[in-house]
């Protein structure tokens, strides 16, 4: 038996923001980022909102981008002595992410994050409070997923967490919000939506339900992400539902290894962080080339491509053609094409890379992959992913 789960309310076009005032309820707490969507007036509107729905409102400010346990924790406290009935969060997929998991220790707090970083073993969530979800970029699809990303800085490890408990009860998709994105952040997440809805389309939990909606969102994608990039604001709105049903895909076909390599190396490396799209980015080319090995895999990479009118007749053409467009987006959109033009040192990649390598194995995306891998064919691919070298094996 499978399931498919969505949010029970998703609200989409300019100016839906204003639904928070329909809300009912006595109390919410409003978990959001660094401040820009204060400095854009958009925080100001949402209090008021809430306010007008006859809420008492408390904010929790500051989650930094790829949260940590530590922020979790703080969070969930602030929630405990608040005692919220919604938790309402904005921003990118961070804030979203860390309320999600402050939710649980809310809710439950004799519950330890290790118990919570195994797959499908939450609590059952909403004995205090429901949640809305609003995002202000346009990758993650946090906002109708039921996945968080946790990152531990002590290991320097990001942990997924996956359970159907925290899929939002209501999305806010207000194109508003995602105007003043800057032009590097739309393409991270841009190219983070788009392996969303590759890897759904080919991981082995995908069926009639999230195929189209993964179709339909790397279709999107590529009619708009360019011009997204350069401003264009018909186009921003477009990507911020493109992501959005990509979300819908993969939260419920799953994931494959692009996420699982970029899960692990992320935090990895002293050189700095790794934006997670731009990691996705880097690693989606050399993953297609891996996984097309597999003949269910390569069939559906083709016919991906021959939904978008790439050129080829054959498969292996039509998954030339794939790999060559995505390229062809990196460069366009100024992401590296590979870890070293990102600037990670040789010296420590080749420390790090076997540890860093059978930690992919092991995260929780792996298990979906249309190709099974052992440490050492990641430890191979990771390699290929930081010359730019090709991948046959």
């Amino acid at each position: 038996m499978s399931r498919f789960c969505l949010p029970r309310d998703i609200y989409h076009g300019k100016g839906c923001l204003e639904e928070l005032k329909n809300l009912k309820g006595k109390k919410a707490i409003l978990v959001v980022g660094g401040g820009s969507m204060k400095r854009q007036g958009f925080l100001d509107k949402a209090v008021s909102y809430l306010k007008e729905a006859g809420m008492q409102v408390e904010l929790f400010e500051g989650v930094e981008p790829d949260p940590s346990v530590e922020t979790v924790m703080k969070g969930a406290e602030a929630m405990r002595v608040f005692e919220p009935d919604w938790i309402v969060s904005m921003g990118g997929g961070s804030p979203i992410d860390a309320a999600k998991a402050m939710w649980a220790f809310y809710e439950y707090p004799e519950v330890t994050f290790d118990d919570l970083c195994k797959p499908f073993n939450f609590p059952e969530l909403r004995q205090k409070a429901k949640f809305v979800a609003i995002p202000s970029t346009s990758g993650t699809a946090t906002e109708v997923t039921a996945f968080s990303v946790i990152t531990n800085y002590q290991t320097g490890v990001k942990y997924p967490l996956a359970d159907f408990n925290i899929t939002p009860d209501i999305a806010i998709l207000d194109p508003e919000l995602v105007t003043g994105l800057p032009v590097k952040q739309v393409a991270y997440t841009g190219m983070d939506a788009l392996t969303h809805a590759i890897e759904a389309y080919v991981s082995t939990l995908n069926g009639p339900f999230t195929d189209p909606l993964a179709l339909q969102a790397i279709e999107m994608v590529f009619d708009y992400l360019p011009a997204s990039y350069h401003c264009n604001m018909e186009a921003r709105e477009q990507m911020h539902y493109a992501q959005c049903l990509a979300g819908m895909a993969f939260s419920n076909a799953l994931l494959g290894i692009v996420h699982s390599m970029a899960h692990k190396t992320g935090a990895a490396f002293s050189t700095g962080h790794i934006p997670h799209g731009c990691a996705n980015a880097i690693y989606l080319p050399y993953v297609i080339q891996y996984n097309a090995k597999d003949k269910v895999a390569a069939k559906r990479y083709a016919e991906i491509a021959r939904r978008m009118g790439l050129a080829g007749t054959s498969e292996k053409a039509l998954i030339n053609s794939l790999v060559a467009k995505i390229h062809e987006f990196n460069v366009a959109l100024q992401i590296p094409r590979t870890l070293q033009e990102f600037g990670i040192q040789e010296d420590e990649f080749k420390e790090k890379v076997t540890n860093i390598a059978e930690l992919a194995v092991g995260d929780a995306c792996t298990g979906s992959n249309p190709r099974s891998i052992t440490p050492s064919e990641m430890e191979q691919l990771l390699i290929c992913t930081y010359y730019g070298t090709e991948v046959d094996f």
